[in-house]
Formats: C-alpha cells, structure tokens, sequence
C-alpha cells in the first residue's frame, strides 16, 4: 500500500471513530435523559414509603417530602453538615418530625437513623438508614433483621428516665444483642440526644412558619 493510500486510510479509520464516539456520547446522554426522570420518581417513591413507616396512619395528610426545615449542625444529632428534618402536619397543624440523626460511635463506623417524635415528645418510630455493622450481629438494628427497632415506639425523654436510656448491660431498659453490645448502645444514645434535641427546639420546629432552626441557643434562622 503507497504512502497516499495509507494515509487516507488512518483518515477514513480516524472519522469513523470519530463518528462512532460521538454516536455512542449521544446514546449514553439520551438514555440519561430518558432514565433520569424515573430513577427521582423511584427514589422519590421509596423516600415516602420510609417516612410514611415512621408516623401511625391518620397522624398526618401533608407530603413529608414537600414540608422540610434545615438544621444546623448540633452536637446531639451528631450529623456532620446541615441536614433537612420532615414536618408532619394534620390539619395545618404541626403533628409530628422526623429528624436525621448520625450515631457516630458504632462498632463499625457512623449509623444514620431517622428519629420520627410526636408533637407531645412520644417516639413515633426509628429507622435505620445506612450503616456498616456486623452482619448477623449488629445489623440487627435493621427492621429486616429483627423488631428491636421497635423497642423505641411510644418512649419519650421521661420514660424511661434518664438513667433508663441505656442497653440492660448498663443498667437501662433496652435489650442488647448477644455478641454485640457497642451497636445498640450507640443506637440508644443516639435516640436519646435525638429527644433532648426535639426539647431543645421543639417550639421551632413545630412553629407552623417554621423553615429553619439554626443552633442549639433556640433562636429560629428567621429571626
């Protein structure tokens, strides 16, 4: 093959490479497209399906997803950045919120909960949302795994009392789990700064105008 011909080859191989890649970015962006609206209306979907869990059936009628309030970071959250909280309402009226709480002390690293209280300081619900425990022993705390979870249903900051918020084997009132004490304990800590921050905050956050609470001195980011 001449020289000439070479070279209109690697030129007529290059285009078509070209062409190939430029057809292959297309696809990949028209499926993005495509797919994107349904992949938020999934996880949209499984989001309300997780809230709704937390709060007895007729305790609320607004869209969780759509009634969000910013919370600074605070140390009785333990989330590292500011996150957003879910206020149920019923009737206008705030009923309940759910609050993202981080337990940074698990056997195997941070365990990220949502902590679902009534308007009167009862627990409505606690759900595991992320964590990396021990399979068969700490992930227990998954509802999948075993109702533990449900130990916390109707507890409030006075019952048990304050020397009641912790596993049996420090002498409080919630069960641990043979083999695994460090998961529970900190899930039990975790609920219980959870309450004493909805204590803390709780006229900001059942505010029916609320949209922010900005630290744990009270004051409401709106003034």
């Amino acid at each position: 093959m001449s020289l000439p011909e070479m070279s209109r080859s690697m030129l007529k191989n290059s285009l078509l490479l070209g062409l190939f890649a430029v057809v292959t970015v297309g696809l990949v962006a028209i499926t993005q497209q495509l797919t994107a609206p349904r992949i938020v209306a999934a996880e949209r979907a499984a989001q309300t399906q997780l809230l709704n869990q937390l709060l007895p059936a007729g305790s609320f009628d607004n869209l969780l997803q759509d009634s969000q309030v910013t919370l600074a970071v605070d140390p009785l959250l333990g989330n590292r950045s500011s996150k957003n909280a879910y206020i149920a309402r019923l009737s206008g009226q705030p009923s309940a919120v759910i609050l993202p709480v981080t337990a940074a002390d698990g056997y195997s690293g941070a365990i990220h909960l949502l902590v679902a209280i009534k308007a009167n300081g009862q627990l409505a619900g606690v759900r595991v949302l992320k964590h990396k425990e021990t399979p068969g022993l700490g992930d227990k705390i998954e509802l999948a795994k075993s109702a533990w979870i449900h130990g916390f249903d109707g507890k409030s900051l006075s019952d048990p009392a304050e020397s009641g918020w912790a596993v049996k084997k420090d002498l409080g009132q919630f069960d641990q789990f043979a083999g695994a004490t460090i998961t529970p304990r900190a899930v039990v800590k975790a609920v219980h700064q959870a309450l004493r921050y909805f204590d803390a905050h709780q006229r900001e956050l059942l505010s029916p105008g609320s949209t922010a609470v900005e630290n744990s001195t009270g004051r409401n980011s709106n003034g």
